[in-house]
């Protein structure tokens, strides 16, 4: 594939991975904060779908499409904008893989609850107040990425 291609598949990833992780992360806050123990179960599940089906791909390709477009542009891998990005994609990534370890099991606390008539437990809280606080840094970490990718500051 030539540079163009890769270029704009690396754009496309990121956008379906930042895109998909911002627009679950909104619907879960809110279905969380509407107490509905029936939108909580409905949506937990599909953000668990939406990481499998969108992020985690994006996830992958992110990195091996950025990589080829830096050796291909011919940036030094010691540019500070590369390493920088790379610390910020890494800590986002320490914040996800817990994120996707505590949505699996809210999804499953939420449709045991919906299912059973009852509240959601007080584990399941726990698990969210974690989900939510993890999420911040990644998000910013991911927004700094953007601007790091764009501007490209030697």
């Amino acid at each position: 594939m030539d540079y163009l291609s890769i270029k704009t598949l690396h754009i496309l990833s990121s956008v379906l991975m930042v895109g998909t992780g911002f627009g679950t992360a909104f619907y879960l806050f809110f279905a969380n904060r509407s107490g509905s123990v029936e939108a909580i179960a409905v949506v937990s599940r599909l953000v668990v779908k939406a990481d499998w089906w969108f992020t985690t791909p994006a996830v992958i390709i992110q990195p091996l499409s950025g990589a080829w477009l830096i050796h291909q542009a011919g940036y030094p891998l010691d540019s500070l904008w590369i390493l920088t990005s790379l610390g910020l994609y890494a800590l986002a990534g320490l914040c996800w893989l817990p994120v996707v370890w505590y949505q699996i099991r809210m999804g499953k606390m939420a449709v045991a609850a919906h299912a059973e008539g009852r509240p959601l437990p007080a584990r399941y809280w726990i698990y969210a107040r974690r989900w939510e606080r993890l999420g911040y840094p990644a998000f910013s970490a991911m927004v700094v990425v953007y601007v790091l990718m764009v501007f490209k500051p030697v």
